[in-house]
């Protein structure tokens, strides 16, 4: 399948969902995301990939002009909800609705790993700010570890083959320093700079598993909703086993998340 295609199913009416789960975890990257674009008051910035608005309700809080997209409806219909009068569009990377040099800065949260021709993207994303203007994008390191593993580790220790119909990302290739800095230079951005960033989510074990299994979010949760019900009580017994090393006070785990955060300018 067209990893572009497959991306529209995976995520279509998934927002409520995503905002639960997902979204809390890379909440922990907003503020220093618009840090890297240069987000301040007065700014005219884009928030690409918004899902259910967090950057950009944060741009609004620092006094920004915010605008938004988001491939999704129901990501963009909530983004709207979250950031009352937001200016938020539809469209689907690379196509970025507006015109050339109309913002001062641009940011997508964890949305360039969800393209499929990540360079054409970024390359439309800083067609549209001005010169001097900064762009800002953060992805997960690759492989996938802590946090965003912990299901898939589940699954393979039950022995799921991975589908023969999920692509995977073209941005696997991406998901380290060097090459990320790479991609981000090649399409015309300048003073480019990569760090990586670690956290720990803490959070109710179950509800992880809620959130990142049986919601159908992301890969993991598609995988895991094809099986049938004894395979999935297996994977859940894995996932108890696995997610336990992380435990903490109160009953919650501490998963790690890394991160690449990039930043450039145009």
């Amino acid at each position: 399948m067209d990893f572009d295609l497959y991306e529209r199913e995976l995520w279509a009416g998934r927002a409520s969902a995503y905002e639960r789960g997902f979204a809390r975890l890379t909440r922990y990257l907003v503020g220093p995301l618009l840090d890297a674009a240069g987000v301040t008051g007065g700014t005219r910035f884009l928030d690409v990939g918004t899902g259910p608005g967090f950057v950009s309700q944060e741009a609004v809080r620092r006094g920004a002009e915010v605008s938004a997209m988001d491939a999704e409806e129901s990501m963009a219909a909530t983004a709207g909800r979250n950031v009352p009068g937001l200016d938020v569009r539809v469209a689907v990377l690379p196509e970025v609705p507006f015109e050339d040099e109309s913002f001062d800065a641009v940011a997508g949260n964890f949305v360039i790993n969800h393209v499929g021709n990540p360079g054409a993207a970024i390359t439309e994303l800083r067609r549209v700010l001005r010169p001097g203007g900064r762009l800002a994008l953060s992805c997960w390191v690759m492989p996938g570890s802590g946090a965003l593993a912990i299901v898939r580790e589940a699954v393979e220790q039950v022995g799921v083959p991975w589908p023969d119909d999920i692509p995977e990302s073209p941005f696997q290739r991406y998901g380290e320093a060097v090459e990320f800095r790479r991609l981000v230079t090649e399409a015309g951005l300048t003073e480019v700079a990569v760090e990586e960033v670690t956290w720990e989510h803490v959070v109710d074990p179950e509800e992880w598993w809620e959130t990142g299994a049986l919601s159908r979010v992301g890969t993991n949760g598609v995988i895991v909703g094809r099986q049938d019900a004894e395979t999935v009580a297996l994977i859940k017994d894995a996932y108890d086993t696995i997610i336990a090393d992380y435990g903490v006070e109160g009953g919650k785990v501490a998963l790690p998340a890394h991160a690449l955060l990039a930043s450039g300018v145009r």
